[in-house]
């Protein structure tokens, strides 16, 4: 298998896949998810263009100081957090020892 692109305009397109938009395929057609990998940097996220079968990928920076600390606030309140980045809905699940959100691959918290 062949190596995924890098997609420029990572921050614009981050906003749009955590608000569940349908992204936009620099070839026309749009991005379709294929999977979401955790790295030591983060995620990444690879994504096939729905015109041209190109494959694409978006990283998915690690979580912040600021979003660990939401959630640890939350998990200290007695209450199932959701993903900072996704919002409502998008519980955060065990994974090992980890908080991981589904969706975006990112660990914010020890279990």
């Amino acid at each position: 298998m062949g190596e995924a692109l890098q997609l420029e305009n990572d921050k614009q397109l981050l906003k749009q896949y955590y608000a569940g938009q349908q992204i936009a395929s620099p070839n026309g057609g749009f991005l379709m998810l294929l999977g979401v990998r955790a790295t030591e940097a983060g995620a990444v996220a690879i994504f096939e263009c729905s015109v041209s079968s190109l494959r694409y990928e978006a990283l998915i920076p690690k979580a912040t100081r600021s979003e660990r600390k939401k959630v640890k606030e939350i998990l200290d309140a007695g209450r199932d957090p959701d993903c900072p980045r996704h919002g409502l809905g998008t519980r955060l699940v065990r994974a090992g020892r980890d908080l991981v959100c589904r969706s975006c691959g990112i660990a914010y918290a020890k279990a």
